[in-house]
């Protein structure tokens, strides 16, 4: 603007007032070059004012892309007047998809308790989940019964530390393997009651579970306790 008005000087008073009127009325529609760079759009999007000329940066970087946009601004520039620099043209970044492992996961609402209190509600709905599966599992009531009984006699039969816990722990095997079963049959008949294959197979999968960890326990108890019970019915036949 300063160098308009020196060059404007220099020459005669008519060209004179005829360049300061015109430099005013492009100052005054088109302002300072790079006097709003930080204006935005009503969409949201910034504004951005290259060499007295407007131009919005698109909202959405994924419309068109980078080779698109530096064909386009170029092609719209006069001459290649008023075209900016790489430098200057500070391309949005993309926005994260849902899949993208770095995009931040959404709000969970459940998960904001800490410390004590976290501790209490899972308790709460760990009993809860019990009482389910009691009421509507009819096998996880007859696995919870076997287990009333073979409990109370792994505790109290004659064996050493490591047997017992391993006798104690098939048994409670079975109730986990049963309990995750339930849960996944839970989770099928949410999303739909209608027969699939997938359907079937998850809850087969589950099932099959439930019959190795039964094997495991009956093996256990076969392996560890079989030959007390054979030595005592030989002694009692004796």
């Amino acid at each position: 603007m300063q160098t308009r008005q020196s060059n404007a000087l220099r020459a005669s008073p008519q060209e004179s007032l005829r360049d300061a009127k015109t430099a005013a009325s492009q100052t005054e529609h088109y302002g300072e070059p790079f006097d709003d760079v930080h204006e935005m759009h009503e969409d949201g999007a910034p504004r951005s004012r290259y060499a007295g000329q407007s131009r919005s940066v698109p909202a959405s970087p994924s419309a068109m892309s980078s080779t698109t946009r530096a064909r386009t601004s170029h092609e719209s520039a006069p001459d290649g007047e008023g075209v900016p620099s790489q430098a200057e043209v500070q391309e949005p970044h993309e926005p994260l998809g849902p899949d993208d492992p770095l995009a931040p996961l959404p709000f969970n609402p459940y998960k904001g308790n800490r410390g004590i209190t976290r501790a209490w509600h899972a308790m709460k709905n760990s009993f809860a989940g019990f009482r389910v599966a009691i009421r509507e599992e009819s096998a996880f009531r007859q696995e919870l019964t076997l287990a009333a009984i073979l409990v109370p006699c792994g505790i109290f039969v004659p064996v050493d530390a490591v047997s017992r816990v391993l006798l104690l722990g098939s048994v409670f095997l079975v109730l986990i393997v049963e309990l995750l079963n339930s849960s996944v049959e839970a989770a099928i008949d949410r999303i739909s009651l209608e027969r699939h294959e997938l359907s079937r197979r998850a809850k087969d999968l589950g099932s099959a579970a439930v019959m190795v960890a039964l094997f495991i326990c009956v093996m256990t108890w076969g392996l560890l306790v079989g030959p007390l019970v054979a030595h005592w019915i030989a002694a009692a036949l004796h």
